[in-house]
């Protein structure tokens, strides 16, 4: 019913910059909150930061101050701008939403995206 889609990774320079875009799309009323997850290799995913619809932010501390969450609503769409990138962040990224698809607005499910690779890499 509900498909996220990520785009925006790739293999950047430490010190560099990406923005990550994600998408959802199919049978959706609202999305109550948007966030971004990594997982880097043999790691378990973490929080990175995540969005509430009225535009509330809440970030991991390894983060702060290097990457900034944001959403367009009437898009559907979440993005991560990442700055100062470090090797560190490298890890596949995946977007989240807890998403209403009718007006019964407290019933929400959980939706992922695919997943897209940010290595950063010298």
């Amino acid at each position: 019913q509900v498909q996220l889609v990520e785009s925006g990774g790739g293999l950047v320079q430490p010190g560099g910059s990406l923005r990550l875009s994600c998408a959802a799309s199919g049978s959706i009323f609202s999305i109550n909150v948007m966030g971004w997850y990594r997982q880097g290799p043999g790691k378990q995913r973490e929080l990175v930061a995540d969005i509430t619809s009225g535009g509330n932010t809440n970030y991991a501390g390894s983060v702060k101050g290097r990457f900034t969450i944001s959403r367009d609503n009437a898009k559907n769409t979440v993005y991560l701008q990442m700055n100062s990138l470090k090797p560190e962040d490298t890890a596949v990224y995946y977007c989240k939403g807890l998403v209403a698809t009718t007006a019964q607005l407290d019933y929400l499910r959980q939706y992922w995206g695919q997943g897209t690779q940010v290595t950063v890499s010298s």
